[in-house]
Order: C-alpha cells, then structure tokens, then sequence
C-alpha cells in the first residue's frame, strides 16, 4: 500500500466523512477493482461525490498535494471548481467516441481555460511525483546559481514554475503582479525573465516590449503562453521574446529551454567582452546587432584623432622588452580610455600611438568637442603619469584633430575585417598629429570652427603639409574657456 494512499485515507478520516473501518474496506478491495481509494470509498456507498470533491478542493487549496491519490486530471478540475460535473461527464461521453484528450475538449467546449488547464496538469505531475519513484539525478544545470524572475498573475503557476526551477539550482524571484515586477527587474538584475502572456492590465508581449527597450534591454526573456494559436507566439516574439514555452509542456521542456536560452545569451557575452577588448562598444554593438560585417561603406562626417608618444624610441633603447610593453600598455590604456569615456570609436593602436573618430558608427550632435575634450585629457594622462612615475627623457605626446567627410566602414577579407575611416580628413589628422609640438594638440579649420564656443584657440600660420597642395588653416587648442 503506497503512503498516498495510506495519507489520503488518514485525510478523509480526519474530515469526518469516512471511518478508518470503512477506509480498510475501501483498501481491501483496491486489489480486486483496482480503483483508487477515493473511487473505491464511492462505489462502496460510505463517501458521496460530494464529499469526495470537497476533499480534493481542500487538499489543493491547501498545498497539501502528498495526500492526494494521483487523481484523474477531471477530478483535479472539479476540486478547483474548474468545472462542473456536468460539463465534465459530456466531456468524458465524447472522450469516448472521439479518443480526444479531456483537457482539449474542455476547452474546446469553453468550459476551461488554458491556464486553468495548464495549473491542473502541474498538480497532476506534482501528485504523480510525490507517490511515484524519485527521479534520477541529474547532471546539473550548465547555468547552475543563475537568478530567474517570473511573472505570472496565477499564484499556482508561479509555485510549480518555481519549484521546477529551484530544484534545478536557479534562483528564482516570483512577480504576481506585472506593473510591480517591472518597477522592480531593473534593481533586480535577473539573468533571465520568464513571463505569462495573458494577464490583467498588460499582457506577456508588453512586459516584453518595455523590458527589451528599458535599461535592462539585454535580458533575455522567454513568455510562457496558454495559447496555442500562432499568433499569440508571434506577439512575443515580434517585441523581442527569445523563446516561447506552451504552459501545456512538461517542466523538463521549459527546464531545458531556459538553459538554451541562458547559454546562448552568455555566449553573446563573451563574444561582446572580447571584441570590447579591440574595439569600442559602438562597433561591438554593430557587429552583433547586424549579425554580420558588411564590406561596404557610407560617407560620414567624423572628427579624427590621432595621438602620438614622443621620445619613446630613446626610451626604449635601453630597457627590456618586458619594461617596454608595460610602461607602453599603461600609458596607451589611458589614451584609449579618455577615447571611450567621450564616446570615441578606438580605431586602431599604430605602435607608440592611436587613432580614434567621433561619428562613425555613432553620431553625436557634439562629436567635435568630444574629441577635443578627449585629447585635452590624453595630455592630462600623460603628465600625471610622469609625475607619478618619472623618466629620462619623460613621455610627451602630440595630437592633432581633424573634421570632414570620410569614407567609413569595413575593411578587409571575408576572414578578416577591420572598421575604420579613410579619406583625405583622415590623411590630414595624421599630418596634423606629425606636425604638433610635445604637449600640443592641433585642430584644422572645421574642428576649429565646430569648437570656438567652447575652447580657447590659437591660430597659427597656416601648415604646409605632406601631400596637400594648399596650406592648411591650423589651430593650437589651448584649453576650456573660462567663463568669467
């Protein structure tokens, strides 16, 4: 005799509507009939549908699913008061002829909702759990400690969906309501989001659209829907759903879909933190949003910089190749990090220097004076690094700025690719950046003229340079104005 069966027993006893004698009876009889003890208590007179209902009610509402029998999924629905036992006897006479499955029919006959299916099929497998054998182990989750949020307006589904996920390692933080949840998530900061679609107030596809377009944009979400129909799927999907699970499927299915999901997006992660090692975040970003790099390119007006270290040729003369990379890595790791704090796009490290562009891929409405507050602390970087660790001769750096039309985009083979601008605006930056004194940072005309009311400029004679058959309007950057 299984302890369910036994607690199941000791419940009805407890409610008064049976005796232990007439649940021995019902017992003894179990092996000749093969009904459940709750069936075999009806057929023996001692217990009423009624009462048998009521039971089953109670012990659901409760949470006390060990003591259940492992009903059939029609009484699960009654003790929830799902249904009623007149549509659950027409719904069993045509399960006969037509060999369909009760839960279909029941919503097919609109006596049932899907989630309401949904919640008597997780009490279903529950109870089979609680008297069947225990599952294998299993291996655990690749994704073990990662933190879920669920949001689901039905406090049952939020408990099976919890406790299948918990078992499995995760942490999950449970959101009965949606508008809370949303107020909440980005505080949160969950690895994965699993939504209900139909909800009071705002559906599952909606929770979808605002978190994929709030600050949290990168969290994956998967919706869980009651609904088969291809179009409720479709709306999660269209407002950037990276999954879908049928509140029908089992919980291995939605264990395994969460696990696909969370691998795959940490593998977008990886990929983002190494390319963010060469690259800035706007081309990361381009890179991963295009799925591909187009060797193609489009003309974009862009302000160039380049930066170069000066006396580093006598400086690594005398010092070890070890030495060398370390001062030489410490001081470029400044510069490329005064071009991203501005918005730069960090094009390439040319050996004791860089290049950098403002507007391209991205655009500000101020690229000029981000580049030319950038380099005013390229030069800050540099003299607070010899102050802190003197040289003989001591690094200076010269930087010059450009603004014009470009052509920009990927260069390269389809095995390897580069972004980067070319063009005469660039050409000139560099000659600008060859022309500047230790400590200075020149500008041509545009910059100059994109940035005067916000700096203090000099200017100078105009530079005849390598290449350029007119000479070229050139500008000392002095620093900020002062307002007075």
């Amino acid at each position: 005799m299984s302890d369910s069966v036994q607690r199941f027993g000791d419940f009805l006893i407890s409610m008064g509507f049976v005796t232990r004698s007439q649940v021995d009876q019902a017992l003894a009889l179990q092996p000749l009939t093969g009904n459940r003890v709750g069936e075999s208590l009806l057929s023996l007179g001692f217990l009423t549908r009624a009462q048998l209902q009521r039971a089953l009610s109670l012990a659901v509402r409760d949470g006390d699913t060990a003591v259940l029998d492992k009903p059939p999924l029609g009484e699960i629905l009654m003790g929830l008061r799902y249904v009623t036992r007149e549509q659950l006897d027409g719904a069993l006479q045509e399960q006969q002829s037509s060999g369909r499955r009760l839960g279909e029919l029941l919503v097919n006959t609109g006596a049932l909702l899907h989630k309401q299916l949904y919640e008597a099929l997780g009490l279903q497998q529950r109870m089979a759990l609680a008297d069947g054998p225990r599952p294998e182990p299993r291996e655990a989750p690749l994704h073990r400690g990662a933190h879920l949020a669920v949001i689901d307006d039905s406090d049952l589904a939020l408990a099976l969906v919890e406790e299948a996920l918990t078992a499995q390692g995760y942490t999950v933080t449970c959101f009965s309501d949606p508008f809370l949840a949303l107020e909440q998530l980005d505080a949160l900061r969950p690895d994965l989001v699993l939504t209900d679609m139909g909800m009071p107030g705002i559906d599952g596809s909606e929770v979808c659209r605002r978190l994929k377009n709030g600050p949290r944009g990168d969290v994956p979400v998967i919706i869980l829907t009651a609904n088969d129909a291809e179009s409720a799927k479709l709306a999660g999907l269209r407002e950037g759903a990276d999954d879908y699970v049928s509140k029908g499927a089992s919980m291995e299915e939605l264990r395994l879909r969460v696990e696909t999901v969370l691998r795959r997006t940490r593998e977008t992660d990886r990929v983002r933190r190494l390319f963010a090692r060469y690259t800035s975040d706007a081309v990361v970003e381009e890179v991963l949003r295009s799925g591909e790099v187009v060797l193609t390119g489009e003309q974009r007006l862009v302000t160039v910089l380049f930066a170069d270290l000066r006396n580093f040729t006598a400086f690594a003369e005398n010092r070890t190749p070890g030495e060398v990379m370390r001062r030489l890595n410490a001081v470029l790791g400044r510069l490329a990090d005064a071009v991203l704090e501005h918005g730069g796009t960090l094009d390439k490290f040319l050996g004791d220097g860089l290049m950098a562009v403002w507007g391209a891929p991205v655009r500000h409405d101020d690229d000029a004076p981000r580049a030319v507050r950038a380099a005013l602390q390229m030069l800050d970087e540099v003299r607070r690094l010899n102050e802190a660790q003197p040289l003989e001769p001591p690094f200076e750096l010269g930087v010059g700025l450009n603004t014009g039309q470009v052509l920009a985009g990927s260069i390269g083979s389809a095995r390897r690719t580069e972004y980067t601008c070319i063009g005469d605006t660039v050409n000139t930056a560099s000659r600008l950046c060859a022309q500047a004194a230790p400590r200075e940072l020149l500008v041509g005309g545009l910059t100059a003229s994109s940035v005067e009311a916000l700096f203090q400029l000099e200017p100078l004679a105009p530079a005849q340079l390598k290449g350029k058959a007119q000479p070229v309007p050139l500008f000392r950057v002095v620093g900020p104005l002062v307002e007075s």
